[in-house]
């Protein structure tokens, strides 16, 4: 199994752990310490070497940071994990504080109005983090120090850093060779002026490089940095002991490999103009720049958009990895139908799927922890199932399985909300409503242009009208065989990143009601040019291609809510998923996908 099932949250050592914390910062003269989720890498991920977030107050979610102060310490979390931060911290100890609706400036003027001087770790703090606390704080007493990591120093059995080899991906998958994708880099560089990019994401420097990783559990990615300069030659920083010949061979003599310590020597001999993003970069990034002779420049991470655009090589290998991937899916949904009520668990189900997806021989992880939430813990968005919260799968209950593959030329992501035998009409008019606004999303035609925020409202209508919502956004990138989260493409009210063809996007509108039941569905869709209508203004816009072909659990769908058009594309996509999915099937689920895909 890639996934476990023990508890990684304590908060029963959350009291120890935070006194440990504050008596380190008196001896370091700071009133107060920030704990990210985040590495020096600043990606979405972090090894166990990094989980200091979680050691601390107990809270495993995938984002947010601790404020550590001498008489409170508040534990920042987004609408995603409202409900899942209560039940891992200690709430005598840790104040779950409501993020971005409240802002770390805001609250530390509120809870320090004397001011003081607040300790970071300079790798684990983005450069416009840091200076707007202090543009905002500075006149009511406030200083920010750059810090050896606190946390580190009270954490006796940290997990080393990872290690994992780094090996060639191969360029038939991604489409363009390293030196092709070095050189349209380098080129724009050129126009800008700038000698040469400072790249601190992992996912970046596996793309440029066509390399991939295993330094990060669910994301085949390095933990490295890379310097793209103007000529197209890139020095990449790693541990040597993750090096190879083969990988070496693959690189070529333009890629100059140094060890990781070589870096910051390095930045201080940068000359002329170097791009830094200040939305990923580490502050100490821009620190050791300043020491040195460069002349800063902000600008993106020049891998971000070229990443997101996949050729069409990538396309087509999704395309592939999500034909496998449903069909696995499919196998387990018939036996999932089959099974008892009240003889499985959420384990169970866990289990089962991760089982369907290895017996396509081409699994090499799965791309997160799988989430099976059956009644109550379907409410929580990011649930992850424990020996300890394990529940039983009931009658009238409703079970959400959101869960992913990564395979070699794709990485996978749907989720399915299902039926434990009868559910009553309110969760079944929920669904529909949530289904209504994924085909929304599905049947969309917008003008190019547009960014993830002028079409977040479209997924959330149907709900709306019902006055209900969710708190998170309708979807967010996806990589190929790279992280299921990736950027800057979302499907967001706070993304004004215009959307382009060959975007990878997942379709996920959702229904959360705390202590009773959740409804999630997700699709993975790609931009692409919309065919030219018959009457239409000459106008370019876009549409999606749908990638993923699982049936929706028809005994869910309020059928009289639905208009014509909906149940057209809902019976379309229905014929779809038999006619793509069944050759691949067994004769049982051959039978069990033909009855799960007739007209509603």
């Amino acid at each position: 199994m890639f996934q476990s099932f023990e508890n990684r949250a304590d908060p029963s050592q959350g009291k120890i752990r935070l006194t440990e914390l504050r008596n380190r910062m008196t001896k370091e003269s700071v009133v107060g310490f920030l704990v990210p989720r985040a590495d020096a890498h600043q990606g979405e991920y972090c090894a166990p070497h990094d989980e200091r977030l979680s050691w601390l107050t107990g809270f495993t979610g995938s984002a947010g940071f601790a404020a550590v102060l001498k008489d409170s310490a508040g534990v920042f979390i987004d609408g995603r994990y409202r409900t899942q931060v209560k039940e891992q911290v200690d709430l005598a100890v840790f104040t779950p504080v409501p993020w971005p609706e409240t802002a770390l400036k805001d609250w530390l003027a509120q809870e320090l109005p004397q001011g003081g001087v607040i300790a970071y770790d300079p790798w684990l703090h983005v450069a416009s983090e840091i200076e707007d606390l202090e543009a905002s704080l500075a006149k009511k007493g406030f200083s920010f120090r750059a810090s050896a990591n606190l946390v580190d120093k009270i954490w006796p059995d940290q997990p080393a850093p990872p290690l994992g080899p780094i090996a060639p991906y191969p360029e038939a998958l991604a489409g363009e060779a390293h030196a092709s994708k070095r050189a349209r880099l380098a080129k724009a560089l050129r126009a800008t002026g700038q000698s040469a990019a400072v790249i601190t994401l992992p996912d970046s420097i596996a793309w440029l490089l066509n390399i991939r990783g295993s330094d990060i559990p669910r994301n085949p990615v390095p933990h490295a940095f890379a310097i793209l300069f103007d000529t197209g030659h890139v020095t990449l920083f790693a541990d040597p002991k993750k090096i190879d010949d083969m990988l070496r061979a693959h690189l070529g003599p333009e890629i100059k490999l140094r060890p990781t310590s070589a870096l910051e020597p390095t930045l201080h001999s940068l000359q002329g103009t170097v791009r830094v993003d200040r939305k990923t970069a580490p502050i100490k990034v821009v620190q050791e720049l300043a020491e040195g002779n460069a002349i800063l420049s902000w600008g993106d991470d020049p891998c971000i958009l070229p990443k997101a655009c996949k050729t069409s090589a990538e396309i087509e290998g999704t395309q592939e990895a999500h034909l496998r991937d449903a069909a696995a899916v499919v196998e387990f949904l018939t036996w999932f139908d089959a099974q008892p009520i009240g003889s499985l668990t959420e384990i169970d189900v866990v289990k089962r799927l991760e089982e369907a997806r290895y017996a396509t021989n081409d699994l090499l992880d799965i791309s997160f922890e799988t989430i099976a939430g059956t009644g109550p813990h379907g409410a929580i968005m990011h649930y992850r199932v424990t020996e300890e919260t394990n529940a039983p799968l009931k009658e009238g209950q409703l079970l959400v399985l959101d869960s992913g593959g990564q395979y070699i030329d794709g990485t996978t992501d749907i989720t399915r909300t299902l039926p434990i035998g009868a559910v009553g009409t309110e969760e079944k008019r929920c669904f529909t409503r949530v289904l209504q606004g994924m085909i929304a999303i599905s049947r969309l035609r917008f003008p190019k242009g547009l960014a993830g925020r002028d079409l977040d409202a479209i997924a959330r209508y149907p709900l709306w009208l019902a006055g209900q919502d969710f708190n998170h956004g309708t979807g967010h990138g996806v990589g190929v065989y790279l992280c299921v989260h990736e950027g800057p493409q979302r499907l967001s009210r706070v993304s004004d990143v215009p959307l382009q063809a060959g975007m990878i996007l997942s379709n996920e509108p959702g229904y959360y009601r705390e202590g009773a039941f959740g409804i999630r569905l997700e699709n993975l869709i790609v931009v692409q040019d919309a065919r030219t209508l018959e009457g239409a203004d000459p106008r370019p816009m876009f549409d999606f291609l749908t990638l993923t072909y699982v049936p929706i659990a028809r005994a869910l769908i309020c059928a009289e809510m639905l208009s014509l058009d909906e149940r057209n594309w809902l019976n379309l996509y229905h014929k779809a998923c038999y006619e793509n999915i069944a050759p691949r099937l067994s004769p049982e689920a051959q039978v069990w996908l033909s009855h799960a895909t007739q007209d509603i």
